[in-house]
């Protein structure tokens, strides 16, 4: 039985629009899981430039991409680095803006709201835009266009500008354990030899494995 390599660029033949995000990032301040991809038919290798927006080294937050996400085109990931120093009578940037007899510049007065975290199996739609500092749970439907701007629970699909929960994806109890066996973290053969049950979503036979 022969399994997906996740250290290859393009994994579908024939087509060089989608990548495995690990062979494109760059950034130390950029991590991704294993089979997490970014989808963009005009070159999925500017991933950094085009989606991940404002990340500056000298403030440090992480973008950090669990296993088997899944990325299309055009999703935008805010960082820490868009906000503004909001202590004085004015938002401009003065510092950064070559403006002389200015303050040095410091970390200080600009809100941080910490790493950005994409859970596992986590499905992000066209063009959706993730704000600094948000949390996305595993097996997360963030819908196209949508605007998130606060942590979304596990299995939940968001939609619209604010985002906003719709609905949860499976029962309370479907969900939790889900969360418990963790099926992407299981080694590749395992998860190919149970993709009837993944995708068929029959729980009893993943209980069953774990």
């Amino acid at each position: 039985m022969s399994v997906p390599d996740p250290s290859i660029l393009n994994p579908i033949k024939g087509w060089k629009g989608t990548a495995y995000l690990r062979q494109v990032v760059k950034n130390s301040l950029i991590e991704v899981g294993d089979f997490s991809y970014y989808d963009d038919s005009r070159g999925p290798e500017h991933f950094e430039a085009r989606c991940v927006r404002y990340h500056f080294d000298f403030i440090g937050d992480r973008l950090i991409i669990g296993k088997f996400v899944a990325i299309a085109q055009g999703a935008q990931f805010i960082m820490n680095g868009a906000n503004h120093p909001m202590g004085g009578f004015s938002t401009y940037p003065f510092n950064m803006m070559g403006f002389t007899d200015k303050p040095a510049f410091s970390n200080d007065g600009l809100e941080s709201r910490g790493d950005t975290v994409i859970g596992n199996d986590v499905w992000i739609g066209r063009d959706a835009v993730v704000m600094p500092g948000v949390r996305i749970g595993d097996g997360a439907i963030i819908g196209a266009h949508a605007v998130v701007a606060k942590d979304v629970p596990p299995y939940a699909v968001v939609v619209g500008n604010p985002g906003r929960v719709a609905r949860i994806r499976f029962a309370p109890e479907t969900v939790d354990a889900l969360l418990a066996i963790r099926w992407w973290d299981w080694p590749i053969e395992t998860i190919q030899a149970n993709l009837a049950a993944i995708t068929g979503a029959d729980i009893d036979a993943l209980r069953a494995v774990a």
